[in-house]
């Protein structure tokens, strides 16, 4: 007993042996941006408040969570390996992991099956809707990866994958498709397409010389801006409508008012001759956006 505990010792001290596996996990964690998970996961909780029209079962909330970061680590995992050729190409994406040389896509395929068996078992652990509709929520989000080699909506397909954690949430609290949840999803639908247009222009020349589609590609970078700002205002509409959800009222209507102004904000910072502010716009102003409306959803919920 003493050798091995000494064996032990000397192999968590040895830097190969030691942290080599952590250190890959933390390699895979950071090159999938795992800190991304702030667009989807805010949606989710508010839905799962909207749906329990207060606090939901903690219970239920922690495995809501472990289904969103499954999810979105698989999704991404998928990205990953499904773009490792491209990211090679592309001169903004090629310190990525893998065509960096720093993971393999063995790795990834590991870390992927795992992530996606958290979701599923966390959907199992929720109730049988969700898991029932949990492989097809795998096959959405997977499927993004793949779509802008054949579709110039490729961004409308991330949306809904996207949406699907808000109208999921709501699966996991209620065990039901609702009205409510569908009209939130569809804000995040309209969310997300508005603000992937805008991240997509800076892939617009590497898109036209690798036949991949995206509206920037098809429509021009003047245009697609436009159509992201429509998008947008779309998305406050659809927001809007979620005031007839009981429970919501005056300081979910400030937070809306107040996303409303971040958007502004985000389209004020790129121009299509301009595009040296499209990761501000990207992933601060949509991050706190998200933060921002399950505050005020949180809030309106539980105030009474």
């Amino acid at each position: 007993m003493g050798y091995f505990l000494n064996h032990l010792f000397l192999c968590i001290n040895l830097p190969g042996v030691q942290l080599g596996f952590f250190e890959k996990i933390k390699t895979i964690f950071t090159d999938i941006k795992v800190q991304h998970t702030v667009f989807a996961l805010p949606f989710a909780v508010m839905s799962a408040f909207l749906a329990a029209e207060g606090v939901p079962e903690l219970g239920t909330l922690a495995w809501i969570l472990m289904a969103m970061v499954g999810a979105r680590n698989g999704a991404m995992a998928f990205n990953r390996i499904a773009d490792s050729k491209l990211d090679r190409l592309n001169p903004r994406t090629k310190g990525r992991a893998l065509p960096a040389g720093n993971a393999t896509v063995r790795e990834y395929w590991f870390f992927l099956i795992v992530s996606s068996a958290v979701f599923l078992f966390s959907a199992f652990m929720l109730n049988s809707l969700a898991f029932v509709l949990s492989p097809i929520a795998l096959g959405i989000i997977f499927g993004y990866s793949l779509a802008k080699r054949f579709t110039s909506l490729s961004h409308l397909w991330l949306g809904i994958a996207i949406s699907i954690a808000p109208v999921g949430a709501w699966v996991a609290v209620r065990e039901e498709i609702s009205m409510e949840s569908l009209i939130l999803g569809a804000a995040v639908v309209f969310w997300l397409v508005g603000f992937d247009i805008i991240y997509s222009c800076m892939d617009v020349d590497f898109d036209k010389n690798n036949n991949l589609h995206s509206i920037p590609q098809k429509l021009g970078v003047e245009n697609a801006l436009k159509l992201a700002f429509a998008s947008h205002c779309v998305m406050i509409l659809f927001l809007l409508l979620l005031l007839f959800i009981p429970g919501l009222g005056g300081l979910y209507l400030f937070g809306v008012l107040l996303t409303s102004g971040l958007l502004f904000y985000e389209h004020s910072l790129v121009k299509a001759d301009d595009l040296s502010n499209v990761n501000v716009a990207f992933f601060n102003v949509n991050g706190v956006i998200s933060v921002l409306l399950l505050v005020f959803v949180v809030l309106d919920c539980t105030w009474y």
